[in-house]
């Protein structure tokens, strides 16, 4: 019978289970070959033996594309892995505060609902309470109204100086901390004389612009492909381009929409004749329904497989440089500075808040340095 026909009686029960000591996912229907073509495109899903059900690693988000795939067909039940999922959660949780004294673990969970309500980015609490915790935990016997300015001293040079941490991280620390005390009364904690550490003066990696082409023209994919050149040609961050929508690119007005990156601001950037033409081929072949760049099940492509693609692509062209995806972002900007872009428009186009973040490029700009005149050049020798 074919599957359509047998309407909604048909149900997945899906549950976690021990596998040969690992947790899997375990999937209980009557037999149906369609739902099992459906469930073998998940990857690693295997046929258990033992257990009689097919089984794949625990995701929600193969759980999502299951759903989709099975709608309208018959129903996905994921009560209990949806529980099981929030069990974890809520012991991780405790886990971690169950160390801490009782009043600290208090602060922290007020704290963190502090920054929710606040609109703090999901990034940035993450990075704070991760931080906050990693500091509380160190100091788990002394309750936190008595922790003091040389206490947090104490925890930089041991735990971040001490195990060679960068800078950056020392910062998001010490920020993490003094908002913390920020917002609290009574405390041995003296806010005026807890400083951050001074910053590192740091000029960015740059690509010369045969670099970027023979890394854009390392990969056949033509999503890979797409991904890169629209990452370069618009000078945007590995968070706008993974949240980028279909509807987001308008052809008519030659513009792309990035809604609500980095301060929450949205901005326009171009959209060139050559990376038009691009896309288009792309759309044609792989069809995005949502998000321009979708993953294996239908959702966004992850920001690790992204780095991968570029890593992958540097490595076959042969780039000895140490690069990122942000490395593209700061090639196409220092670029745009030495076709004579005024700096201004190079800001606007970043989404920069201050002039001051965009004049790093000034620094280095091959173009701009290479007609300065060295005073060597005067002596007669």
């Amino acid at each position: 019978m074919h599957l359509l026909n047998l309407s909604m009686r048909i149900q997945i029960r899906l549950s976690v289970d021990q596998h040969y000591g690992e947790e899997r996912l375990f999937a209980d229907f009557p037999y149906n070959k369609e739902l099992i073509s459906i469930l073998k495109s998940i990857p690693g899903c295997r046929w258990s033996q033992s257990k009689k059900k097919w089984h794949f690693f625990p995701s929600m988000q193969a759980v999502e594309w299951l759903e989709e795939k099975t709608k309208g067909i018959c129903l996905v039940d994921s009560s209990g892995f949806r529980q099981y999922l929030e069990q974890k959660q809520k012991k991780s949780v405790t886990n971690r505060l169950v160390i801490l004294e009782k009043n600290t673990q208090d602060a922290l969970m007020h704290f963190q609902r502090w920054l929710q309500q606040k609109r703090y980015s999901p990034q940035t609490i993450k990075n704070y309470m991760n931080c906050l915790y990693q500091f509380f935990t160190f100091y788990s016997k002394k309750p936190f109204a008595a922790i003091t300015v040389e206490d947090v001293e104490n925890f930089n040079y041991s735990q971040i100086i001490g195990k060679g941490m960068s800078v950056s991280f020392q910062q998001i620390m010490v920020g993490a901390i003094k908002l913390f005390y920020k917002r609290l009364q009574g405390t041995a904690m003296n806010l005026e004389k807890l400083q951050r550490p001074h910053k590192e003066s740091r000029l960015p990696e740059v690509l010369s612009k045969e670099e970027v082409q023979n890394i854009i023209g390392a990969t056949n994919n033509l999503k890979h492909k797409a991904m890169l050149s629209l990452i370069y040609a618009c000078g945007l961050r590995r968070s706008e381009i993974i949240n980028l929508r279909v509807k987001d690119l308008d052809s008519n007005r030659k513009l792309i929409r990035i809604e609500q990156a980095k301060g929450k601001k949205d901005r326009y950037v171009t959209f060139s004749p050559k990376l038009r033409n691009l896309l288009a081929d792309y759309y044609k072949q792989y069809k995005p329904e949502e998000f321009l760049f979708e993953g294996q099940f239908g959702r966004q492509y992850a920001p690790s497989s992204l780095a991968q693609v570029l890593q992958m692509c540097a490595t076959k062209a042969d780039i000895k440089k140490k690069i990122t995806l942000h490395t593209l972002r700061h090639s196409y900007a220092t670029h745009l500075l030495e076709s004579g872009t005024d700096i201004r428009y190079i800001q606007e186009l970043l989404g920069h808040n201050s002039p001051k973040t965009t004049m790093i490029y000034t620094h280095v700009s091959s173009k701009k340095l290479s007609e300065i005149i060295s005073p060597f050049d005067d002596l007669k020798l």
